[in-house]
């Protein structure tokens, strides 16, 4: 049995019409990745704002097993935390601009490694330095902690 011509050779509209479909469920696809990732970084921001329930004591063994694998490698000073500047009441500007007082600014998570920094690394000599180390569309965006001691 012999196949017609039209039935063997697919219209141009049809073919545009299955590539826009193509498009629109891959853009949905894409769409759906990106709600679920937003949700994801709610999530995870809403969990570094509440409170670890991290010991002091487990905070500093942590903190130290850091120390000691830079100090190995010859390193003074190694990255302690990174987090989004959402966690900032300003959005990291004060860390930003390097004004005194940007450790007001940190909420949850942050904050608590500034204090336990404050409480008992601070009086060895450590030294705490905060930084913005991305600028998303050029505007600040996630914060890193830095302890050195040297």
């Amino acid at each position: 049995m012999s196949v017609s011509i039209d039935d063997l050779l697919p219209s141009a509209k049809s073919l545009a019409e299955k590539i826009a479909l193509s498009q629109a469920e891959e853009a949905q696809r894409l769409l759906n990745q990106q709600k679920e990732a937003e949700a994801e970084r709610q999530a995870f921001i809403e969990q570094l704002s509440k409170p670890s329930g991290v010991s002091d004591e487990e905070g500093i063994r942590r903190a130290l097993r850091m120390i000691q694998r830079a100090t190995d490698k010859g390193m003074t000073s190694v990255q302690v935390y990174r987090f989004p500047n959402v966690l900032c009441t300003d959005r990291g500007r004060a860390i930003n601009q390097g004004e005194k007082g940007w450790e007001t600014t940190l909420t949850g998570v942050p904050l608590e490694i500034y204090q336990l920094w404050n409480k008992y690394f601070r009086a060895k000599g450590y030294k705490l330095m905060a930084e913005i180390v991305d600028f998303p569309d050029g505007v600040p965006g996630d914060v890193a902690l830095s302890l050195s001691w040297v």
